[in-house]
This record gives structure tokens, sequence and C-alpha cells, in this order.
């Protein structure tokens, strides 16, 4: 606990690389809605190295020279930094276990089980945890679950998406989130937030089918403009340059339909953008 002041003091003292990387990424940043978005470059060169070894150990051995002290605190803190340590602090049922969601068990003792976005059933397990999202299904055991980071390894080096970006992916004009798809198609629900506007934009190897399902949308296509309300919709072909936005004072919600040989998000070309992406 301190004052900024102090803190870029001593980070300045300690290690003036990491505080000049800083003060650089701040500088060269710039305003993005609601975000601030550090220079990118400055911040990629920005040491990585935890505040621990950086400063909190050259306090602690400097002889007394910075003022400092080193209290108790008996407050039962935990970081929740692994599944094992979240089924330790919940609240546990009769047979130990921790359970969010729809889940049915049988016979499952000290097993930590969450769901949430469909039924998950599990029988016969102890000391588990099965945690089911919308991206993946983790199953293991308790005292082996910190190994998921192997797996997130083999993901990365498999070129797999699971590594990198949830099914649900959050943008400066709201979020988009894949239902489904399968060769040569993919749908995706957009929810534009109230003022806000997808890039005006085209694609080369994509056609889009937009279906409004709540709210009204202002669609550009091209040279015309109109309006979309719930229950209608429009085809944006390929290469054809296109916007949405939503005017309303509440979320729209758009059901997209992809179709083409290539489905990739960076198969977009931006023209222009109120958020200052490239």
């Amino acid at each position: 606990m301190m004052k900024a002041s102090v803190w870029l003091s001593r980070l300045k003292r300690d290690r003036p690389d990491i505080a000049a990387a800083c003060s650089a990424a701040s500088s060269n940043g710039h305003q993005d809605g609601d975000f601030y978005r550090p220079g990118a470059a400055d911040f990629i060169d920005c040491p990585s190295e935890s505040i621990d070894y950086a400063v909190m150990e050259n306090v602690a051995t400097n002889g007394g020279r910075s003022p400092s002290a080193v209290v108790d605190l008996d407050a039962g803190w935990s970081d929740i930094g692994a599944w094992a340590a979240l089924w330790e602090e919940c609240e546990h049922d009769a047979d130990g276990n921790v359970v969010q969601g729809d889940v049915l068990s049988h016979s499952t003792r000290n097993t930590l089980m969450l769901a949430q976005h469909r039924l998950l059933a599990a029988i016969g397990l102890d000391d588990m945890v099965v945690v089911e999202t919308a991206d993946a299904v983790l199953v293991s055991r308790k005292d082996d679950v910190q190994n998921v980071k192997e797996v997130v390894e083999r993901l990365r080096a498999e070129g797999r998406t699971e590594q990198a970006s949830h099914r649900k992916v959050h943008r400066p004009w709201g979020a988009y989130e894949i239902l489904g798809g399968g060769e040569g198609f993919q749908v995706k629900r957009l929810t534009i937030n109230p003022g806000a506007a997808i890039s005006l934009q085209k694609h080369r190897h994509r056609s889009e089918h937009w279906v409004a399902v709540k709210g009204t949308a202002k669609v550009s296509i091209e040279d015309e403009e109109f309006t979309l309300s719930a229950n209608e919709s429009t085809y944006v072909s390929i290469g054809t340059t296109h916007r949405l936005e939503n005017p309303g004072d509440g979320p729209l919600e758009i059901i997209e339909v992809e179709i083409g040989d290539y489905l990739g998000e960076d198969d977009v070309v931006r023209l222009k953008d109120n958020y200052d992406r490239a």
C-alpha cells in the first residue's frame, strides 16, 4: 500500500528499464471508446518481471534506506489461483462437492463441478475438477489440474483457436458469439451496443445474411441505407461495402450467417472505423 508517486520512484530506481517502457507505453497510447490502449510496441518491449523481484525484494533488503514496514494481516487471503483453490474456498454439500449450474451427480465426492451451458452429469468421481463452458470441457484430478498449462501449450503448438479466444468475442461496438458452423458456413450472434456501429467494411471470401432478432438496425450496403427491424433480414454479397449501426437506446441483436470458402476473422477490409482500428 503506497502512493503512486512512491511506487514510480522506486521502480525508476530499481528497474529503470521497466519504468521507461511503462512511461513510453502510456505516452504513446490512445483512447479507444471506454478503453485506453497503451502503445503496443512499447508494451511488448517491456521486460517481463514480477513486482516481487523487480521492486519488493529490494525494499526488503535495502538496509532501512526506504521507509517501509511489513505487518501481519490475518484475512484468510487466497488469490484463487487454481481450480483446486476454488473448490477449497466455496461452500460444500454433504458429500464435499462444490456445484454450480445444471449438475446431476451420483456417488461423487470432494469434486468441483461447474456447468455454464448444458447439463453436466457426474458418476463415481472423487477429488476431481469438471468445468463445462461454451468453449471446452475440462476434466482433471484436483492434484493434477495445474498441468492445464500443458494442454494450452499443445493447443498453441497445433494452431488451435481455443487458446487465444472464446466463442464469445468482445469488440469496441459490442460482441459476437459463434453459435455453430460447418464446411463453408458459420453462424454468429452479433450484439451491438446502443449508439455503436461495426466498421464500414467488405469481405473477399464470404457473403453474409443478417436477420434482426432484437432492436432496430441501420444498415448500409454500398450507397443504400435502410432500417432492419426484428424478424426482417437482408443479404450482403461478397466484396460489397457494408455496415451495421444501432441507433436505438437498447442492445441490437443480429443473427449472421456467413457463407464462403474462407471464414477467418482476418477476412475484413476496414474502410472506416469509429474505434481507430486498422
